[in-house]
């Protein structure tokens, strides 16, 4: 109905580690996806300054930065989505453990032998549609308001 009730159900079916459910698929995806965007958008940046496609400084280079950061973000992220989705949406006994996978790990190993590496990759024209646009527009305010 509301988020107070979905609290209550959570907590009075799963207890407060129910309330952490998933939580193993997406720090790691927090973590990769923060890492490779912030190192790419500079060295992007650089790179198309350095190779004089645009003037350092100007709004051109920082939206090249940004665009390349957004395709690299979505390639590093979209195997960890694919997790935590899986791990989020299983199925749980009563005490809450996974029906389908023991954890991260599992996921991982699970998911490439049925479906091979690509299937880490599945919805990746979706992750890039999500994250490339704010990708770019928050580096590109970021990068602005750093600059102020």
């Amino acid at each position: 109905q509301n988020i107070t009730s979905a609290f209550r159900t959570i907590y009075g079916q799963h207890g407060v580690a129910g309330l952490w459910r998933g939580v193993t698929g997406a720090i790691p995806r927090v973590t990769v996806g923060s890492a490779v965007q912030l190192a790419t958008f500079s060295s992007a940046k650089d790179w198309v300054c350095e190779h004089q496609w645009f003037r350092r400084g100007s709004w051109a280079a920082v939206l090249a930065g940004g665009m390349v950061s957004s395709v690299a973000v979505a390639v590093a992220m979209t195997p960890f989505d694919v997790i935590s989705t899986r791990l989020y949406n299983q199925p749980v006994d009563a005490d809450g453990t996974g029906k389908l996978y023991r954890g991260f790990l599992d996921c991982i190993v699970q998911i490439s032998s049925k479906e091979g590496l690509l299937g880490l990759y599945k919805g990746i024209g979706a992750v890039y549609f999500r994250l490339g646009p704010h990708t770019v527009l928050s580096l590109f305010f970021w990068d602005k308001l750093r600059d102020m």
